[in-house]
């Protein structure tokens, strides 16, 4: 089984964060849930963009970091929601023992040297404001050509953050087939 770090959206670690921890700890993996807010959860997009500039990618990047330290050492699936997808992929591609990369609702640009030959599934919603469709087809394209085996998966009609029942973009039907393929994929490690 996997040991994977999940990092939250930019709502900070609610509940539907630690819930898919928890489900993912049921199958057998070891799931670590940081938080890198300091506590704070909102319900309001406005909201946690705003937490996020205050912390700022840089810092929100170090915190990441350093979650990810104490467990590097046996390879890690680093996975992420929106905001943590695109933390847990640039860790991801840094980090030579990776050993998988589970995105749920958002990526990361990548550079130009990038190189990777992990497994990488990609979990959005079709279509999706904050991940508009010429920006998925470029980076899968960019992905693939770092060395990436990708998996993309789309739902039509699903909000971004259709995965938190909590939020209003909750889609139910598209939350449980992104998991269970999730799920399966996480079977693999």
């Amino acid at each position: 089984m996997a040991r994977i770090l999940l990092f939250h959206s930019m709502y900070g670690l609610r509940p539907a964060v630690l819930d898919a921890a928890e489900m993912l700890r049921s199958a057998g993996h070891e799931v670590h849930t940081p938080d890198l807010y300091d506590g704070r959860v909102v319900d309001e997009p406005e909201a946690g963009i705003e937490i996020k500039d205050e912390i700022g990618q840089e810092e929100l990047l170090r915190r990441a970091v350093a979650a990810a330290a104490p467990y590097t050492d046996d390879g890690l699936v680093y996975a992420g929601l929106s905001l943590g997808g695109a933390l847990a992929q640039n860790l991801a591609l840094a980090d030579t023992k990776a050993r998988g990369l589970l995105l749920m609702h958002g990526t990361s640009d990548l550079p130009d040297d990038a190189a990777t030959e992990i497994p990488v599934q990609l979990h959005v919603a079709d279509p999706d404001t904050w991940e508009p469709v010429d920006w998925q087809n470029a980076w899968y394209l960019r992905m693939r050509r770092a060395g990436a085996d990708v998996e993309v998966f789309r739902y039509r009609g699903a909000g971004h953050l259709f995965t938190d029942p909590d939020l209003p973009d909750y889609d139910p039907e598209a939350a449980e087939r992104a998991w269970a393929i999730a799920m399966d994929f996480l079977a693999d490690f």
